[in-house]
Formats: C-alpha cells, structure tokens, sequence
C-alpha cells in the first residue's frame, strides 16, 4: 500500500506546521533531550527544503536534527508517533499511565515512556500545539508522600532512574553544589605577624633602614592551599547515563575552584579542562560533545591511563594533587597493562579516590579482570550513583584526617576473588 501523504491529510486554513514543530521540540526538552531554539530553526527549515511528503520522509527529516545519539533514538521514535498521532502506540501510553503499574516494574523501554509520557501530560494536545478547552476544569492531583519529602527522595534516587523533571531538578542541585577541600601546607611561606617562623632575610633588609640599631623581628607563615583536583570519567556505553549528571558535577567543580583538570575517556583520552571553564553549562556540555570523538563507545581504561600518565601527568599532578576516577572498571581491553599504569597513577598523587556507580548494590564484588586491577591501587573505594553520595564525597575530601592507604582493597585482598 502507498502511504498517504501527510500534505493530503493537512485541515485547510491557516498551517500551524511550524508552530507543531516548536511544541513537539519542546515535548523533546521536557523529556530530557538537549533541544533548543537552534535545533527548532534548524528543524523549520528542513523540513521546509525537504518539503512534506511522506509520514517516512517527515520522520527521518526531524530525525536528522533533535536526534545526535544512539540512547535518544528510542525516546524520539516514541514521541514522534504519540505527538503526531499513531494511535496503536498512544494506546500503549494510555495503558502506562494506569495506576495499577508501579515505578519498580518499569523496564528501561517503560522508562523512556515514563518520562515521554510526563513530558506529554502538562499542557498540550498531540499535534495541534494548543491546550485542551478544559484545561482550568480538570482537577489537579497531587502525589503526597508522608514519610519522605521530595527532596529527601531526590537525594537517594539513582540517576537512571530518575524521570526527565528529577533530572532538571538534580542538575539545579549539581549546579549549587560546593566540594570544600582540606587545605594542605606548600613549600611557600606568606607574611605573618604571630608567625611561628622567623624571616630572617627580611629582618636583615629591614634592620639596614635604621642602621642596625634596633632590628625587629619579621616573623612568617607557611602558605596553605587546597591541593589541585584532577576527575578522570568514563563515557563508554555502560557509563553513559551516569556521566550526563557527572558532566553537570564537574561543570560545577571547574567553576567553583581553581586548579581543577577534567578529563573524560572512552576508546581514548579527552582533555576537557578548558571546555567547562565556560560558566554557562550549557555552552560548556555543547563544547564538551563538540570535542568528544567516543561518547558511549568501548572502553580501554589501561591505554588511556597510559596516555595520561605519559602526557598530562606531571603537568597537572604535582603539589599533592587528589585524583577522581570515575568508571565501573569494566574494560574492554580486559585488563591489559591497567594495573601498571594504576600504579603509576596512585604513586604520582597524594590521594586516588575510586567512585564506581556499581557499588549501589550489595553483593558487588571486583569480578572483571579491569577491576581486579584496579581494587589495589586505590585510596578509597565510593559509589556515586545519586545526589547523597555526592554530597558524601564532599565531606570525605573535606575531611583533616590522613588518608590510609589501601584501605579500599582490604576486604577482597582477606577474601580473593577466583577469576
């Protein structure tokens, strides 16, 4: 059968085409694709050189233009037909919205229709870019949750599975986030009346002004600075959704402290330091994917290591700097050369502190061969999989206590792991 043509189906009258367009991209934002009025622009106008033709033709048109990643593909295929009306799959929205399904059943494909179906819900009628007329008539309904307030939930929701509004809401938290550092002594000293020192060089030059009669003691005090922060994150495929958030993370450490270095590694090593000094985070993340070849691609944790400790290592890790490693440890190079270069890693910095998002369960243990090299050169082993362990990373680096080297391997170094 021939497809109809979506111009032969078109209401005669005034065309709100560009107007459905501007609505449906905003469906697309409210859901969590970073859609904006460039992408709208850009949209119009395709669709405006391709011309309306085909329902195929219209699809891959906008296609081309809100979708730039694998992960957003299923999201938009699912928007695309609930806004412009194919009725089997508003069915199937309809159904999920039913009260007798719980957030815990929900399988990453009724994720995606969660948040599509949110991102549909407040304001406007599928295709016609227009609230309903009942729209002050229908009655509000409020989720009251006793025991726990919503930002209490916010706090310990995982970042996967959070919908498209919990995630605005925990980028805003990211943003005003503070990671307070110990500050550590330096090789300098500063001027200091109640010094414990003594700064004899200046008290000699000062006792020459009055012809050594009298000499007052110039007394000084050593320096102290917050060492510098070094974040190595993993952007493979198994990473992907946890390194969005961590992108906000870092945006906000870049911003909010001197002497912080990012870097990002999938299949190779990014330097994406001067990218988040932009203060707007969202010129900052364009930069960051404009320069970012291996988005959520393999992952080989060893060779980028390596082209880190041959290349940025003693350019960023000197006076004590405490290093982020962001990953789950699992490499695609299973393991290859990883535990010399973390070595190296670990003897070249006062701190290396391993935050894995898979230690959120219990019976996690270090089964891959990338992890097994990795569990012993680490200071700290932590979980960042929410906005709580976040927070607990920043009063662990706040924290005057010494670091014991490690004390993250101590429980499988008493019980080996058989591979």
């Amino acid at each position: 059968m021939v497809e109809p043509r979506l111009a032969e189906r078109r209401p005669a009258g005034p065309g709100r085409f560009a107007a459905n367009i501007m609505h449906f991209a905003r469906v697309l934002r409210r859901a969590g694709l970073p859609v904006g009025p460039g992408k709208v622009l850009d949209a119009i106008r395709a669709v405006e050189a391709v011309g309306v033709g085909t329902r195929t033709d219209f699809y891959w048109t906008l296609h081309s233009v809100f979708v730039n990643r694998r992960d957003q593909r299923v999201l938009f295929d699912q928007a695309f037909h609930i806004f412009w009306r194919k009725p089997d799959l508003l069915e199937k929205m309809m159904q999920l919205m039913l009260p007798s399904i719980s957030v815990d059943q929900l399988t990453d494909q009724q994720e995606v229709q969660r948040r599509l179906s949110e991102a549909l819900s407040p304001a406007k009628q599928p295709g016609t870019g227009e609230a309903p007329e009942d729209a002050e008539q229908q009655p509000i309904e409020l989720d009251a949750t006793l025991s726990f307030s919503a930002r209490e939930i916010l706090q310990s929701k995982d970042f996967e599975d959070m919908s498209g509004e919990e995630v605005t809401a925990a980028r805003r938290a990211i943003e005003a986030m503070r990671l307070p550092v110990q500050s550590l002594p330096t090789r300098r000293f500063r001027p200091d009346a109640r010094g414990a020192r003594v700064d004899l060089r200046k008290t000699l030059r000062q006792s020459l002004r009055g012809g050594g009669a009298m000499i007052d003691l110039a007394r000084k005090q050593r320096l102290r600075r917050p060492p510098p922060l070094v974040i190595l994150a993993d952007i493979s495929g198994s990473m992907e959704r946890y390194a969005r958030m961590l992108l906000h993370f870092m945006h906000a450490l870049a911003n909010d402290r001197e002497r912080v270095s990012s870097f990002v590694f999938g299949t190779r090593l990014t330097n994406i330091t001067r990218q988040l000094r932009q203060r707007d985070v969202d010129l900052a993340l364009g930069k960051v994917g404009a320069s970012v070849q291996d988005w959520s691609g393999g992952t080989r944790i060893g060779h980028c290591l390596h082209g880190f400790n041959q290349t940025w290592s003693r350019r960023v890790l000197g006076q004590g700097a405490v290093v982020l490693l962001i990953t789950d440890g699992l490499d695609r190079d299973a393991g290859d050369g990883l535990e010399r270069e973390m070595e190296r890693l670990h003897k070249s910095c006062r701190r290396l502190i391993w935050l894995n998002p898979l230690l959120r369960f219990d019976a996690y243990a270090p089964l891959a061969m990338g992890a097994k090299a990795m569990i012993r050169h680490v200071d700290e082993l932590r979980t960042v999989h929410n906005l709580e362990s976040l927070q607990q990373l920043a009063d662990a680096l706040s924290s005057a206590a010494p670091p014991r080297r490690l004390e993250a391997a101590a429980r499988w170094r008493e019980t080996p792991v058989s591979g």
